[in-house]
């Protein structure tokens, strides 16, 4: 067996995207122990570039080790307990997601939804507010596969006049669209490395309010005799050891409680997307990924192609592209495959209702960039002409560049 050798790629769709370079070497920085005072330091300062990636004061953020679904499960075991209302805006399928996971958790999930490719009015969440009354609103910001992006601002006023812990899973949002936690009265926010961050899969940032901190400490319980005695049970406890973020705390607290050995190659990955995107300024960092997700956008719409749901709402790393007719399913994945092995170029399908209707083609973290925006629309031009749909010749790199154009001060 040889040494792995993994194909180069351009990954243009919704995440995984390709690793920024940057990150790919500080993963390869020496381990150390996970007590070690070079380790600890390091933590508080993954802390410190979180507060800023989340715009928070939040003394509660930090990384859950897993995947972005880590995070989303850390949160929602923590926060809910059996027989809690939990109420679950959904209009795309990480929304059902959302249900599922608080359903495990023995909640009474109530759910309304919108069709996909629309976002929710406030009005609408406040109206189903009054009527459920949940403990818990758990809602996506961005929702890949509908390229929808929620706006949230008075979703938190909301949820602070009735008393509600508001959490979000900004996974495919988070450091390519505008995020507040604080002014928004976010209660628990959670995201995942490997979309706008520009990292790999395996990390999952999170940052978590004093109020909801409060919830999820008053169920702390003791871990098989080891933690201190006046850690003893107060509530129910957290169905989970690993995703007890009650124990988490105290892990990346001051008094360093053991509770599992820190992935320190992932730490080094998070704290390097993390310093990456403070030293570009979160402000810049979104209005790039809105730059070239514009460029993305018209270029599709320069190839002749349609685009899907209601662009006014849409993320600016993500957009999803209708299929041409002609080539239905197969033909679409035809084009994809064509794309993967003629130029080493990834785009993705969708879920549910959209399955073989769309692709989905991202623009974000380190391939929000002029070059891959160009590669990949003058690819997918000579991937449809390949398969017979007659497009425009040159028609997304043009309508792309006139972007660029219309951007240089």
């Amino acid at each position: 067996m040889d040494e792995i050798a993994p194909p180069p790629r351009l990954l243009m769709g919704p995440g995984p995207i390709s690793v920024d370079p940057r990150v790919l070497r500080a993963m390869a920085a020496p381990l150390v122990g996970q007590f070690d005072p070079f380790m600890t330091a390091t933590m508080n300062e993954v802390m410190d570039l979180y507060r800023e990636v989340f715009d928070t004061d939040n003394e509660q953020t930090f990384l859950v080790d897993g995947t972005s679904r880590a995070g989303i499960e850390a949160a929602l075991v923590s926060l809910i307990e059996p027989g809690d209302r939990v109420l679950v805006p959904v209009f795309g399928r990480f929304g059902h997601l959302l249900t599922e996971i608080a359903q495990r958790c023995g909640a009474e999930v109530h759910t309304i939804e919108v069709p996909w490719g629309e976002v929710f009015a406030p009005e609408a969440i406040e109206a189903a507010v009054r009527e459920v009354r949940p403990k818990v609103l758990a809602c996506v910001q961005g929702d890949t596969s509908t390229t929808m992006c929620q706006p949230l601002e008075d979703i938190g006023a909301i949820c602070r006049e009735h008393d509600v812990l508001f959490y979000c899973d900004a996974t495919a949002s988070l450091g390519g669209n505008e995020f507040r936690s604080d002014a928004w009265g976010l209660d628990i926010a959670t995201a995942g490395l490997q979309k706008c961050l520009g990292g790999p899969s395996g990390s999952a940032p999170i940052t978590i309010s004093p109020k909801a901190a409060d919830v999820i400490n008053a169920r702390r319980h003791v871990e098989a005799g080891i933690r201190e005695a006046s850690d003893e049970a107060v509530g129910r406890p957290i169905a989970s050891n690993y995703f007890d973020l009650a124990m988490v705390m105290d892990y990346w607290g001051p008094r360093r409680l053991n509770h599992h050995t820190e992935a320190t190659s992932m730490l080094y990955a998070a704290r390097e997307c993390a310093r990456l995107l403070a030293a570009e300024g979160i402000d810049a960092s979104v209005a790039r990924h809105a730059l070239h997700g514009r460029a993305m956008l018209e270029g599709v719409q320069g190839l002749g192609l349609s685009v899907f749901g209601d662009v006014t709402h849409k993320m600016h790393n993500v957009v999803a592209v209708e299929i041409p007719e002609k080539l239905g399913p197969a033909g679409g994945d035809a084009v994809r495959a064509s794309l993967l092995d003629d130029f080493g170029i990834e785009i993705g399908t969708s879920f549910g209702p959209l399955h073989g209707k769309v692709w989905r083609i991202g623009t974000m973290g380190y391939n929000a960039r002029k070059d891959a925006v160009l590669t990949t629309l003058a690819a997918l031009e000579h991937a449809l002409r390949t398969a017979d749909v007659g497009v425009p010749a040159g028609g997304g790199v043009t309508a792309a560049q006139a972007v660029y154009s219309e951007a240089r001060p």
